[in-house]
């Protein structure tokens, strides 16, 4: 098995192997021109992200600087997806987002990781494990999502969370760790910030 297998099977692997650093550049000229594109130029944005990601879905919006290590590479958007600025992607294995979901700024998504043993780290070696984000979730500003983790459908992660273990779907989520704060409930089909009341034009 050579080092491109074992990246996607959360196996120990070189992070510096030969084709994987050739391919890596290849991905990260496509995201250099596309963190270079005007306000203006959506089309041309548009193209370049269906060239970089995995999968994209319709009517997606990436708001550059966009961050990512393999430029997108192993990342699968479903459609209707919103990134404020700064998403970052450490993308080295798959990452996968449904439909309608939100990303706040400078939220980070990060498949990889390192041995805790200071003798393996100091031969270079990583593993990474995908990261699952279900339909119609959003991601408050500066979260971060570590290895493996998934979140259910239609959940909130507070702001500043750093999400290490699953979040399961239908809930808010906040802290770090970050853990379940309460379900989402009718209240919240009510109100929608502190005393607001979401008018009837909205319902």
């Amino acid at each position: 098995m050579d080092m491109k297998e074992r990246m996607h099977q959360e196996l120990l692997y070189l992070p510096d192997d030969e084709e994987i650093m050739e391919e890596q550049v290849r991905c990260q000229e496509l995201l250099y021109d596309y963190n270079r594109t005007r306000p203006s130029q959506k089309e041309e944005r548009n193209r370049l992200l269906l060239e970089m990601f995995a999968e994209l879905g319709e009517n997606c919006y990436v708001e550059p600087p966009l961050h990512a290590n393999f430029g997108g590479k192993f990342v699968h958007f479903g459609k209707n997806i919103y990134a404020n600025y700064n998403l970052t992607l450490v993308d080295d294995t798959h990452i996968y987002v449904g439909d309608g979901v939100l990303f706040g700024p400078n939220v980070i998504l990060t498949t990889a990781g390192h041995p805790v043993d200071p003798e393996l780290r100091k031969k270079n070696l990583q593993f990474n494990a995908s990261i699952h984000i279900g339909k119609n979730c959003w991601i408050g500003a500066g979260a971060i999502l570590l290895p493996g983790v998934s979140i259910g459908e239609n959940s909130v992660i507070g702001a500043g969370s750093v999400v290490t273990k699953d979040i399961p779907a239908n809930v808010v989520a906040v802290g770090n760790p970050c853990r379940v704060l309460r379900k989402i409930g009718e209240k919240d089909r009510e109100f929608y910030f502190h005393e607001h009341r979401v008018e009837d034009c909205w319902l």
